[in-house]
């Protein structure tokens, strides 16, 4: 892919299409070898593709320092070097596909060979033009920064200026407390929305560009592309995809039924209708993907276990800060409480990377680097401009492995980090591969290391760590667990599937320019049975208020990774001899499922990943039915709760109409 991609393999997805994988070149027609004094040899492939390798490796520094930099550290001046070194990028990638063309038609290659090819034909797709590729890499440079300078700007309570970045605007639009009223909520909510306005433009000469290079190496489009990168053909990765929503769609249908009722019996009818649509904004999250945020309103069983992680955070967070309150000498000034209140903030942030941390050293793994601590961002500095959105960073291949996330003392960030840190571990068990093979086995499994790691930390676990208190293990305190979990897990996957369904049909031009957001909101409509709080235009470009469309980030992934982590936990429980009901497991500690895991993590991209997920799981296809086992409790609760009630939901004629009228 044309974009290094923060939450994947980031320097390795010059070679492996930003972590799309191994595409089934096998429908394409060969290209032809270049002329030349003699047929190509196996010989001179293997020598083709050690020094790609070295080049590659050496390129790959330098990239990923680059746009390291734009994105912890937003100038005029550090977007200029990420523009140049993406260019350069693309150059490598153009140049290195054109050189490995004769190399194709061989027979007779080594598997190593073989597999290294194939991954560097999907790799190479780049505009041939050296103009289109600096316009490409330009676009996307100014694409990102756009994002990462972002501020919704107003009046603040006292009748001052006042520009909030993105985390300011999500405590607003998260709304933990339940207290904020839909209109403030909707205020906020167009605020940040607001932001992506200026890149309307910018997306369409995007999509040209981008398109033209997936062209010219042979694709339909850009979606062609992109479908392709799974060891399958793009019209089977449809159909998987289809076939995997459809296994979890019936759950998913169960909560949005459930958690609407509630929303009704808090709002009332006037905002929000008993058989129509959400409101987008008061689900408790800036893009309604995940629904923790709501768990106070929907919790089943009042009272019956405590688990309020955020709680237990921000109270060892304040400890923290009052500590060096005490030890400060004299009486602080305004600047001096700040800057301990950062200081708090910093020290606990790696406290809480340490808890996870721990996680996978219990499992066999290696403790991170010391670099890791001394050049990871954790928390958002006070005196930049810096792109909050938590991602993980390979910077050589080697052991220099960065994640920069804006921690805040809460529940969300500390899964947020064993998320992270689960891109850290893979890039650190497959660091020994070529740097070809240094990628997930598809960018699902990249997704999936760290989430499976999260489905360990139940109440029992969080209760060992001292996060919670009154743990009980009754049938109540069950559906209360499952249905704090679910909101983020279950609700996730029809968001997860739709965001690249946009972008296929606007890279192959279903979607026009002209029906971006109402293409937009009506795929949000079909999967997801949500719809703005207010009406929409085409003058706004909502899908550009989620980071992975300027960043062009493929998110498919995320849909992926959210069926393979339960089938992932499920082998893993196995592995560690456990005979519960799944949903209790937790693998801390058990070696045998460490190495079992790591086994796995190893082999990084250097096989087809069915031969992958069959390594740890024992079987080659994709299923979701370890999801409906481990939340078979909650989906019996679901049907209890439903009867009687209007499900389901109708579309209106106009996406870009608001959520009620």
């Amino acid at each position: 892919m044309l974009r290094l991609t923060p939450s994947s393999a980031l320097w390795a997805s010059l070679a492996a299409s930003a972590a799309l994988s191994l595409a089934a070149c096998g429908d394409k027609t060969a290209a032809p070898a270049a002329e030349a004094k003699s047929a190509p040899t196996a010989a001179q492939a293997d020598a083709f593709v050690a020094d790609f390798n070295k080049q590659f490796k050496a390129l790959g520094k330098y990239v990923a320092s680059a746009q390291w930099l734009q994105s912890t550290y937003i100038t005029d001046d550090s977007q200029m070097i990420a523009s140049r070194a993406g260019e350069q990028a693309l150059e490598f990638s153009y140049n290195e596909g054109q050189a490995a063309k004769p190399f194709y038609v061989l027979k007779d290659l080594s598997p190593v060979t073989e597999r290294s090819l194939q991954l560097i034909r999907i790799s190479s797709v780049s505009p041939s033009k050296a103009e289109d590729r600096t316009a490409l890499a330009a676009v996307l440079s100014d694409m990102e920064a756009n994002y990462g300078k972002g501020q919704w700007c107003r009046k603040s309570a006292a009748g001052n200026d006042e520009c909030l970045s993105l985390p300011e605007v999500e405590k607003i639009v998260n709304n933990v407390e339940l207290k904020n009223s839909p209109a403030q909520i909707a205020e906020a909510w167009a605020g940040w929305h607001a932001t992506a306005k200026p890149i309307r433009d910018d997306y369409q000469n995007f999509v040209g560009l981008y398109n033209g290079a997936a062209k010219e190496s042979g694709y339909a489009d850009a979606g062609e592309w992109w479908r392709g990168g799974y060891d399958m053909s793009p019209a089977d990765f449809s159909a998987e995809t289809e076939r995997l929503w459809g296994q979890v769609k019936p759950l998913y249908d169960a909560l949005h039924c459930h958690v609407r009722n509630k929303l009704n019996e808090k709002y009332g009818d006037s905002v929000v209708a008993k058989d129509g649509l959400i409101p987008a904004h008061l689900l408790g999250n800036m893009w309604a993907q995940q629904w923790g945020n709501l768990y106070p309103l929907v919790e089943p069983y009042k009272g019956v276990s405590d688990l309020d992680v955020s709680a237990s955070l921000q109270a060892q967070r304040k400890t923290e800060y009052q500590t060096l309150l005490a030890a400060f000498k004299g009486k602080p000034t305004p600047v001096d409480l700040a800057e301990l209140e950062h200081k708090a903030d910093a020290q606990f942030a790696v406290k809480m990377a340490k808890v996870a941390e721990d996680f996978y050293t219990s499992l066999g793994m290696p403790k991170l680097p010391e670099s890791f601590w001394q050049k990871s961002m954790l928390v958002k500095p006070r005196d930049r401009d810096v792109v909050c959105h938590a991602s993980a960073w390979p910077m050589d291949g080697e052991s220099d492995v960065r994640i920069k996330e804006c921690i805040v003392p809460d529940e969300e960030s500390l899964t947020t980090i064993h998320h992270e840190l689960g891109h850290i571990y893979y890039y650190l068990m497959y660091k020994d591969q070529p740097p070809i093979f240094q990628n997930g086995a598809h960018d699902g499994f990249h997704e999936a290391i760290g989430d499976t790691v999260t489905l360990s930390l139940t109440p029992e676990h969080l209760k060992k760590i001292g996060l919670v208190k009154d743990v009980k293990t009754d049938e109540k305190a069950v559906i209360n667990s499952q249905m704090k979990l679910a909101l983020d897990k279950i609700v996730f996957l029809p968001w997860g599937k739709l965001v690249d369904q946009w972008r296929w049909k606007v890279f192959s031009g279903e979607v026009q320019p002209a029906d971006y957001n109402k293409a937009w909101w009506k795929l949000r409509e079909e999967y997801q049975g949500v719809a703005p709080p207010m009406a929409r235009s085409e003058e706004d470009f909502d899908p550009g208020a989620k980071y992975h469309i300027p960043g062009n980030t493929p998110y498919t992934r995320y849909f992926l990774s959210f069926v393979v982590q339960f089938q992932f936990h499920k082998a893993l429980c196995e592995a560690a001899g456990f005979k519960g009901p799944l949903h209790d497991c937790d693998i801390y500690g058990n070696k045998a499922a460490g190495e079992k895991f790591m086994a796995m993590l190893r082999e990084g991209q250097s096989k087809p990943w069915p031969e992958t997920l069959e390594k740890l799981t024992g079987t080659r296809q994709m299923d979701a039915s370890a999801i409906l086992e481990y939340f078979a409790p909650l989906k019996a609760y679901l049907e209890q709760q439903n009867a009687g009630k209007n499900c389901g939901w109708t579309a209106p004629a106009d996406p870009l109409a608001a959520a009620t009228r």
